[in-house]
């Protein structure tokens, strides 16, 4: 769904008469981020939803970590309370570990985040090298997932290229790593049961999409929601997606 100003301004609507109807649901809830910085052109991202400034970030981590209501967790520990909170990346952009790292570390917030080795060695800037990503594998907290080799759709891809995509790019991290890598996050949030089935055959403990709404402690481990944080969300709003007040965009997706 195409979010305008329009569109996103009543779903906030939608999402304030929820807030002040409906009780807060009880379910691990997975935080899907991406950039955080505003100057990088990222393509097909109207609006900018997916480059958030540091001082929004920051304000959301402290935000949540001054609230006695929220656990943070790591994602392997997903199912272990069902007000678990996770934080996670996509992509591997150089600001997750320039940035994002950082705060989450002085706040001792574990996190995830998901690598395509295709857009590390494609030298572009935006990105971590393979040092960076080195670096920011040894940090405390942190888990480094496979987001796919080259961030193809994989609902889109033959058997072959579906089983390649997947394999390559869980060896390739665990060469340059010299870690085990079993969690992954479907590119482009996209995922059915032939995928589904294949990242099982391909050995990933866990799997996360872009499907909106939390988590029970017997959801499907490789179908997991996450709920994705925008540029565009104020503290309200944030506040709302962490509670689950805008789970309904589930529906219209």
């Amino acid at each position: 769904m195409n979010f305008f100003p329009f569109k996103y301004l009543m779903s906030r609507v939608f999402s304030n008469i929820l807030e002040n109807t409906l009780s807060n649901n009880n379910e691990c809830r997975i935080l899907m981020y991406h950039s955080l910085c505003a100057s990088i052109d990222m393509n097909k991202n109207r609006y900018g939803i997916y480059q958030m400034g540091e001082s929004s970030f920051k304000e959301q981590m402290s935000f949540l970590v001054k609230s006695k209501n929220n656990y943070f967790s790591s994602l392997y520990e997903w199912n272990k309370n069902p007000k678990n909170l996770i934080i996670t990346f996509d992509d591997g952009y150089l600001d997750t570990l320039l940035i994002a790292a950082p705060i989450l570390m002085e706040h001792k917030i574990p996190f995830s985040v998901f690598i395509s080795p295709g857009l590390i060695e494609s030298n572009n800037k935006k990105y971590m090298c393979k040092q960076d990503l080195i670096e920011l594998s040894k940090m405390d907290g942190c888990i480094i997932g496979s987001h796919g080799y080259s961030h193809f759709q994989l609902t889109k891809c033959n058997d072959k290229l579906l089983k390649s995509e997947l394999i390559n790019s869980k060896h390739w991290l665990e060469d340059t790593l010299s870690i085990p890598v079993d969690t992954m996050s479907y590119p482009h949030g996209m995922v059915d049961q032939r995928v589904r089935d294949f990242v099982c055959e391909a050995d990933y403990k866990i799997a996360v999409s872009s499907r909106p709404g939390g988590n029970s402690k017997n959801k499907d481990s490789l179908c997991l929601n996450r709920t994705d944080i925008w540029s565009i969300d104020n503290l309200k709003t944030f506040n709302q997606k962490v509670n689950g007040y805008w789970d309904w965009m589930e529906w219209i997706n």
